[in-house]
């Protein structure tokens, strides 16, 4: 079995020194070198480059420069993405975004982790487990989402927040580690923002 088939069935795998995984993961970072380096109002070459990267999308979605990525074929976003400045997806396994998912700035999509002993870690040995994010979800500024986490749809994620736990569908969640901390109501088409996030 290759690093890449253990990397995607979710066994430990070494990424450090296979010429394959070496090799993808160039390419990606290529590809988002040229990205990050066009002009903004380039959005031609701009979408171009998103749909030689990504593993698939729908037809409306932005995503702002600076975008970081590890293979890029393993996130798949659903339509009327969005996600602002410093958005950056290690994408060992499948990162896969619904319909109308809004990103702040500066946040991450973590699959990829190493083992708690140091002795694989040292080896280079490392771990991907998928990231899946549901419909009409908001993400605020600064989130970092973890190895093999869910988070359900109509949910909002408060900025700064680490989530290691699955999020439950329409919620309202935060902190570190991220905990949700009530249910999305109808009182909340009547305001437009709730510090208590």
């Amino acid at each position: 079995m290759t690093e890449k088939e253990k990397m995607l069935r979710q066994l430990m795998y070494d990424a450090n020194y296979d010429q394959e995984l070496i090799a993808e993961r160039q390419q990606a970072k290529e590809l988002c070198y040229d990205y990050n380096h066009l002009r903004p109002s380039d959005e031609t070459s701009q979408r171009a480059i998103m749909l030689r990267l990504l593993g698939s999308s729908k037809e409306a979605f932005c995503i702002l420069a600076p975008f970081w990525c590890d293979y890029g074929y393993n996130i798949e976003i659903g339509e009327n993405f969005f996600a602002n400045h410093n958005t950056v997806i290690l994408d060992a396994a499948k990162v896969t975004f619904g319909d109308n998912v809004f990103i702040a700035p500066n946040c991450g999509f973590y699959t990829a982790g190493h083992p708690i002993d140091s002795e694989r870690r040292n080896q280079g040995l490392e771990y991907a487990y998928p990231i899946t994010v549901g419909d009409n979800v908001w993400i605020g500024g600064g989130v970092q989402v973890m190895p093999g986490v869910t988070i359900g749809s109509n949910v909002v994620i408060g900025g700064g927040s680490v989530v290691v736990h699955d999020i439950p569908d329409n919620s309202v969640a935060v902190g570190n580690p991220c905990r949700v901390i009530r249910a999305i109501t109808e009182a909340d088409k009547h305001k437009s923002w709730d510090r208590g996030l």
